[in-house]
């Protein structure tokens, strides 16, 4: 699952967390774009099933092998209500704003990091915060305030998606260096494990400008916005945090034009990269073709900072326009809050993920032990959610694009932020007026 990149293109689950910086616009989100470095399962709808009203449930097309049976299962296995799942490729984001105005829109869909602040706020959604019960102290704390708005939360999470530093042992002995803890210390590895076949870090092809803004701007303290909701990074040292993108981009210590981007293992697993910055979901074929060579850490921390690991979901919604929405939040209950057994395998039979209920991630079998085990208790001690929800789509779009002139031009960051400041700002006020 690949959370959508916040500050990149969006990707899917499996095409992730996903989990990217900025978890919208297709980096290919992860695993949290439609790109996963796997083969895409072939789009279908699944049959009415069980007794009481017909539901409509929406699913993005997931890259893993698996997913799409392992919904329509779930869905088969309802007892109180038929429902239809339809899986759907291409552009699903776009599918689900154009349809939720009108009479067809489904019953229950999921989306990345829960629904926009515009669907909220036009009345597209329907206020989830009953569903929970009990259960709501045992979801992971970060992705539940990404889904709440006004003292409400609009989305159930699903399953988390998370981006880590994937690092080799045994490059890091041979170089007689440590795993890095800091930022500089990270910088200093790059160097000194970048030799004539092997480069020190990967971040993905373009230098890690679509996918690094987030987790560079939390190294040194910060975040898109404010817990109050105001613009998040005005300062001189977030500008110094993103121009030390720009110093990797032009170092010769990172890998470019690699034969797969960030959300595939190909780079790390083929000895291109001594280290990349990837998501959770590819542990499974990191450690089939590694063995045990290889560790996870979170993203360094620079001064007056902190280590940070990106973390998002795919959220469950219901539809305003639903003619049955106490059956459909009935339904998003009993999958997504009551049903443990369902979410563990979701989360861990493709790919590799983890149950968005903190319990239930402790009882899955493949998250106790190892690097999987390490993983998941990184994400509870330095998780941020990829983006805040006030952090609109036109924000997003501009931060990737401000990105990118920073990266790969070597623009000025004190005035690209001061000028996405005021586009944001004029976006903060149009969905708080």
């Amino acid at each position: 699952m690949t959370l959508p990149p916040s500050d990149g293109p969006q990707l899917t689950r499996r095409r992730l967390l996903a989990l990217t910086g900025g978890l919208a616009a297709a980096a290919s989100l992860a695993a949290c774009g439609d790109d996963t470095g796997r083969p895409d399962s072939s789009p279908g709808t699944g049959g009415p099933t069980g007794g009481g009203p017909t539901l409509q449930q929406w699913y993005h097309q997931y890259g893993e092998a698996g997913t799409q049976q392992a919904v329509q299962r779930y869905a088969e296995a309802y007892p109180d209500a038929s429902v239809e799942v339809t899986w759907k490729p291409g552009d699903y984001d776009q599918a689900v704003a154009a349809t939720l105005v009108t009479d067809k829109a489904p019953d229950v869909f999921e989306y990345g990091n829960g629904p926009t602040i515009d669907m909220i706020r036009s009345g597209q959604v329907v206020d989830l915060t009953d569903v929970f019960g009990n259960a709501l102290g045992d979801f992971n704390p970060a992705l539940v305030k990404r889904v709440s708005y006004q003292g409400r939360i609009w989305a159930v999470p699903q399953v988390m998606d998370m981006q880590l530093l994937f690092y080799r042992p045994s490059m890091f002995n041979a170089a007689g260096i440590a795993p890095p803890t800091t930022m500089d210390e990270l910088l200093k590895a790059a160097e000194k494990l970048t030799n004539d076949k092997v480069k020190g870090l990967f971040l993905g092809n373009d230098g890690g400008a679509s996918l690094m803004g987030g987790p560079m701007l939390r190294s040194a303290g910060f975040d898109y916005l404010t817990d109050s909701g105001s613009f998040g990074f005005d300062d001189p040292a977030a500008a110094k945090a993103l121009a030390t993108l720009r110093t990797l981009f032009t170092s010769g210590h990172l890998l470019l034009g690699a034969p797969s981007d960030w959300f595939a293992p190909d780079a790390f697993t083929q000895g291109l990269a001594a280290m990349q910055f990837t998501g959770l979901w590819n542990l499974p074929d990191i450690s089939k073709a590694l063995g045990s060579d290889f560790g996870v850490l979170p993203w360094p921390a620079m001064d007056g900072g902190s280590a940070n690991v990106t973390i998002g979901a795919y959220g469950a919604c219901v539809s305003a326009k639903s003619a049955h929405v106490d059956e459909a939040k009935k339904y998003v209950k009993w999958l997504w809050v009551d049903g443990t057994d369902k979410q563990i395998d979701f989360a861990t039979s493709y790919g590799l993920h983890v149950p968005a209920r903190q319990s239930i991630a402790r009882e899955a079998e493949k998250l106790q032990s190892g690097a999987a085990a390490e993983a998941v208790q990184l994400a509870q001690r330095h998780g941020h959610a990829q983006s805040h929800l006030l952090w609109t789509p036109k924000s997003t779009t501009a931060f990737t694009d401000m990105m990118s002139r920073i990266v790969k031009n070597g623009a000025d960051p004190v005035k690209e932020i001061a000028a996405l400041k005021k586009i944001v700002d004029a976006e903060l006020a149009r969905v708080t007026a």
